[in-house]
């Protein structure tokens, strides 16, 4: 049977990698479909991803051959089959609107997602959860027990075997230890255009300043706050009438659009990290 699969890898820059990776999938029956490329002058990177039908190899014995063709060239790579949706949890804390728009995306084809479980230190969205047959989890945040807690999410991670965690409005700080085991693998949605108003209430923030602009950011969740790697970002025009109620309501649809662009180009293997940066294959 034909298997779809999506190759990503960087590596340092050389004539004859695009040559190279499209011989290597010749020679093992693969067809090329998508293919897209960047050379990072700065750094001297290679980056490049690859969606191609394979006919008359199996997969462990395809990883088997990239393998060999990644240590030629010093690559960093992955190999993923196009018919696996990517495993998924959701956090969230007491505004649902990006939550929502993610399910509904979800249960409409839009996101290449198998959603394990919503978790949330708040029981608002149970019911929301249930009307999808999703798994919700409850797990509140009480003084002195956030390692507990972030234990326990850790491993309902592990027993999901999800490939990512978002942080759909989750109103929580991650520790430091928690980002680092998530690391290219949590996408947060910030409600500001970074690196403009970070922290905390950054609609206050905005509206202080009198901005004609708001926005939203994703990013990859690390341990220096609101400072990851950043995938998408949007903006919508404002005026001096709106209140702060006002711009957080016309800022919610920028968000919920952000964010799901991030995750499906996530989930469709599109990002690429190039550092503290990202390449987007959109």
């Amino acid at each position: 049977m034909n298997a779809t699969y999506v190759l990503t890898l960087s590596c340092p820059d050389k004539p004859g990698i695009v040559h190279a990776v499209s011989g290597f999938l010749l020679q093992h029956g693969g067809n090329i479909e998508e293919a897209a490329q960047f050379n990072d002058h700065a750094t001297g990177l290679f980056f490049m991803r690859v969606q191609f039908v394979c006919e008359c190899v199996s997969e462990p014995e395809l990883r088997q051959q990239v393998q060999a063709l990644a240590q030629a060239h010093q690559m960093r790579w992955g190999l993923h089959a196009w018919h696996e949706p990517m495993r998924c949890v959701i956090f969230v804390s007491q505004q649902g609107h990006c939550l929502n728009d993610l399910l509904f995306r979800w249960k409409s084809g839009l996101l290449r997602l198998d959603i394990r479980a919503i978790v949330s230190n708040h029981r608002d969205f149970y019911q929301l959860a249930a009307s999808y047959n999703i798994p919700f989890q409850h797990l509140p945040l009480r003084p002195g027990h956030k390692a507990e807690v972030e234990a326990r999410q850790l491993e309902l991670i592990a027993q999901e075997q999800a490939e990512l965690v978002v942080l759909a409005r989750y109103m929580q700080i991650l520790s430091d230890g928690m980002c680092e085991q998530l690391a290219g693998r949590a996408i947060n949605i910030h409600h500001s255009f970074l690196p403009s108003f970070k922290g905390a209430k950054p609609y206050h923030q905005a509206h202080q300043r009198g901005v004609k602009l708001i926005g939203a950011t994703a990013h990859y969740v690390t341990a220096a706050l609101d400072e990851g790697p950043i995938i998408e970002q949007d903006v919508a025009r404002v005026d001096h009438s709106l209140s702060v109620e006002d711009l957080a309501a016309s800022g919610h649809d920028t968000e919920c659009a952000v964010l799901a662009r991030a995750v499906k180009w996530h989930s469709e293997h599109r990002v690429l990290l190039n550092g503290h940066k990202t390449v987007v294959f959109r």
